[in-house]
Order: structure tokens, then sequence, then C-alpha cells
């Protein structure tokens, strides 16, 4: 079972993109057609989680449980869980916390002064000359520092931790 969470209370600088989750989503079902994707969040992440699994294809490996646990039940699934690939998110610390291995991505904000805390995490950050930003909108409109992460940056982590 492997847990994304899509999202960030900050803003959109520190959410990596939708389409990029499902194309994520779709590739780790493609080498691993038995596995389990469970979208972990707030109530507030459910229209994103949603719209992730409908880019992904509705494929019934993906279960969306965004605003559905409680943080005792999340920490739970977190604590059993192959792999999570998050956002700078608490839930990304509690994976941390956990030395659950985990792909933190990062856009606006600096992993050198919130980094998951954890020798199984794998930061992907593109240091790029706008970043960090720690701004709540894009300040050149193009979110190159969270769109040029590929999906395939981030399988590529995920396998390099197994």
């Amino acid at each position: 079972m492997y847990i994304f969470c899509p999202g960030a209370e900050y803003g959109v600088t520190k959410r990596w993109p939708a389409d990029h989750f499902a194309k994520l989503a779709q590739s780790l079902l493609a080498t691993e057609p038995a596995a389990q994707i469970i979208l972990l969040g707030s109530k507030s992440d459910h229209a994103l989680a949603q719209n992730i699994s409908l880019q992904a294809g509705n494929l019934p490996q993906i279960h969306n449980w965004c605003g559905d646990t409680s943080l005792d039940e999340a920490i739970a699934l977190i604590g059993i869980c192959k792999a999570l690939i998050s956002n700078d998110s608490g839930l990304m610390h509690i994976a941390a916390a956990l030395k659950i291995p985990q792909v933190a991505i990062f856009g606006s904000s600096d992993p050198q002064h919130t980094p998951p805390l954890s020798n199984k995490a794998k930061v992907l950050y593109l240091n790029l000359p706008c970043s960090p930003c720690h701004k709540r909108e894009c300040p050149l409109g193009h979110l190159k520092c969270l769109n040029d992460i590929s999906a395939k940056m981030v399988l590529d982590s995920i396998q390099a931790l197994h």
C-alpha cells in the first residue's frame, strides 16, 4: 500500500500538481498492479484527491480517504504503508517520525529548514533561482519548482528507497 498526501494547507505553491500525482499513480500501478494507493489528507483535500483519482482513470486501486480518517487512523495507515509520497506537510513529518520510506516534494518552502527528519526520506527539490520564495502564490506565475518535478522523478525515487 502506498499513501499519497496531495494537500498542503499553505497553498498551491506547496502542492505538487494533481495531474502529476495521477501520472504517478498510473505508473506505480503499471509496475505493481496489486498495489493499493490511499489518498490521505483533510476534508479540504477531498476535492483535490477526487481530481487525482479521476485523472488517473478512476482505477479501483485508488482510494480517496481525505477527510474520512481521524489523525490516529491516518498515523496507523502511514505506519503500515510501503512508501508515502507527500508535499511539505504535517503528514510528511509523521511519516518521518515513523521512519517510513517517503518522497517529500518541496516547492516554495526550503527543505533546509523543514525537512523530513529521517534517513528513509528522499527530498525532491529543484533549487531554482526563484526558490524557495515562501509565497502562497507563484510570483512568476509558472510554478516551475513543482511542475518540473516529473512523475518519473518521483517513481525513480520511490524505487531507490527499496
